[in-house]
């Protein structure tokens, strides 16, 4: 644990001195404010960073990271922590793209397809919070049976951003700032073993 521990502060002063120390034009306007373009929902995986795969830099994205890159529909009650990061980059950042990126292999989305009707869960969170996924779930399995597992998993990893993105859409402040044309939503999918970045518009 030591090990770990250390290995954050570590990476901390070499961040410090190859980075910050070197481009203080990049760092002293963002110590009075942020101005971010993006908004990026990506998923935990540890492999996936948005920061590294798509080269963004302090101050560009506002970002949220969860399971699968989920993005609830709107519910004042049961998913505020969500919620409050979206009404905050449209409301008072005034973020211009709202990406959601799935990506390959993902834990989430072989979950959300392996779930069973009727069966326990296994965890206290996960299978509950990848059900946001459900539609997209019942239409590959309609629409891709002839399919594998590995190729429905991978079917759903792009159609699950697909549900994320019209989930966006019951958000009274992103359906405002879309209307005035001042909001993009934009579907994303890395692809990291083919090394593969797909973008696209519903």
């Amino acid at each position: 644990m030591d090990a770990a521990v250390e290995r954050l502060k570590t990476g901390f002063e070499k961040f410090k001195t190859d980075v910050y120390d070197k481009q203080p034009d990049m760092f002293e306007p963002l110590k009075t404010g942020q101005k971010p373009k993006y908004m990026v929902f990506a998923c935990a995986d540890s492999r996936v960073c948005p920061s590294v795969t798509l080269g963004l830099e302090p101050g560009e994205a506002f970002t949220v990271r969860n399971i699968s890159a989920m993005v609830p529909p709107y519910c004042k009650n049961k998913y505020a922590g969500v919620g409050s990061a979206i009404e905050y980059a449209v409301c008072a950042l005034k973020v211009e793209v709202i990406v959601v990126i799935g990506h390959s292999r993902c834990g989430g989305i072989k979950a959300l397809l392996s779930l069973k009707d009727g069966a326990d869960d296994s965890f206290h969170f996960v299978e509950d919070w990848v059900r946001i996924g459900f539609p997209a779930k019942k239409k590959v399995q309609k629409e891709c049976a002839e399919m594998s597992f590995e190729d429905q998993c991978a079917a759903l990893e792009k159609e699950a951003v697909n549900v994320s993105l019209q989930n966006l859409n019951t958000y009274p402040f992103v359906k405002d700032a879309l209307a005035a044309g001042t909001l993009k939503l934009v579907g994303g999918h890395y692809d990291f073993v083919s090394g593969k970045f797909d973008t696209w518009e519903l």
